[in-house]
């Protein structure tokens, strides 16, 4: 199995490094059994953050082909401006990864059985925007749930929403929810219980899905 976190100029870098960990830390436990990278559409290359330049360096170049999960991140930088007087502002952030290389290689992993894509933050919100969420179950930032349901995403307040071979999480620290949520999906509760022992942290929040019965409206 490959964990393949997708870095994009302006990325959150709290959206990668928290999960990141978290899996590293579970590959650990599982003795190596899980390849944990940073990736980017282009390849091998130094990616510039949206925090204040922090660069992160992708070792390899996003690939669809790999069983196991694909990870996208949100956006860092201010939330207000005016686009048109040339403000880069996070929702110009997630909309520019729709008009990169990325999109079409998520299109295929969204297309390969063997792969679930994963989001943090405003993650979702940028695939989303690209039209590749229509009709699914997703969150993102609280700040984002509207322009998330505006594109035909059935938006779920959760902390995490499993939708299958999606799985979202909302505000940036929700990536580590997000990360121990895939370790006991995929490998059991030892393993991710073994990773919340280890950095003193316990998940909190809902994690949602769409199965069960529907509440009777009161």
């Amino acid at each position: 199995m490959n964990a393949q976190f997708v870095l994009f100029d302006g990325f959150d870098p709290l959206d990668v490094i928290a999960p990141f960990e978290v899996l590293v830390a579970g590959s650990d436990a599982l003795g190596g059994e899980l390849t944990v990278e940073l990736v980017s559409a282009e390849g091998p290359r130094p990616v510039v953050s949206g925090s204040r330049g922090l660069v992160l360096q992708a070792t390899s170049g996003l690939d669809p082909e790999r069983p196991g999960f694909v990870i996208v991140p949100g956006a860092a930088g201010p939330v207000k401006g005016d686009p048109d007087d040339g403000d880069v502002t996070i929702p110009v952030l997630l909309a520019r990864f729709g008009e990169t290389a990325a999109i079409p290689l998520m299109r295929r992993a969204f297309a390969n059985p063997q792969i679930t894509v994963a989001t943090v933050c405003g993650g979702s919100l940028a695939l989303a925007m690209a039209g590749l969420l229509e009709g699914r179950y997703a969150v993102t930032h609280h700040l984002g749930m509207a322009v998330l349901e505006a594109t035909g995403v059935h938006a779920v307040p959760a902390r995490v929403v499993d939708d299958g071979d999606l799985v979202t999480a909302a505000g940036v620290t929700s990536g580590l929810d997000l990360a121990l949520h895939l370790l006991d999906r995929s490998y059991g509760p030892k393993i991710a219980a073994a990773v919340e022992s280890m950095f003193a942290y316990e998940r909190r929040g809902t994690v949602w899905s769409n199965r069960g019965r529907v509440p009777v409206a009161v």
